[in-house]
């Protein structure tokens, strides 16, 4: 059985696929060369608009200014998960793009995660 991870790996390099067949929005294919600075330009351009779509999450957020006097708690939580979902979309495929595997990521995932629970134990 296919898990989370893998299916939102498998969607995305899909709709990369599908896109590149109508837009040629990967005119290289993938995975980029990394070290080559078209590659690095459009690992950037990729990586950027995922940047945007976290902002437009961000401004979703109207209680945050600290000198607001006013409280505006209301948000639009499906909104607000909306653009994280799209931002997503963009990380997963930058990794793609960068031939990263959903295991490498996973492994890359835990190994970190291990590295910053030792600096809080260690008192970092």
């Amino acid at each position: 059985m296919i898990d989370k991870l893998d299916k939102i790996f498998e969607l995305r390099e899909d709709f990369m696929h599908e896109i590149n067949k109508s837009s040629n929005v990967y005119p290289n294919g993938w995975p980029l060369k990394m070290s080559e600075k078209s590659s690095q330009q459009q690992i950037r351009e990729v990586t950027l608009r995922g940047v945007e779509e976290i902002f437009e999450a961000l401004q979703l957020l109207k209680n945050t200014k600290v000198h607001r006097q006013t409280d505006m708690p209301d948000i639009d939580r499906d909104d607000f998960l909306e653009e994280f979902v799209d931002a997503q979309n963009y990380f997963i495929s930058l990794l793609i793009l960068s031939g990263y595997s959903v295991d490498d990521f996973f492994d890359m995932y835990l190994k970190k995660h291990n590295i910053i629970l030792e600096r809080i134990k260690n008192k970092y």
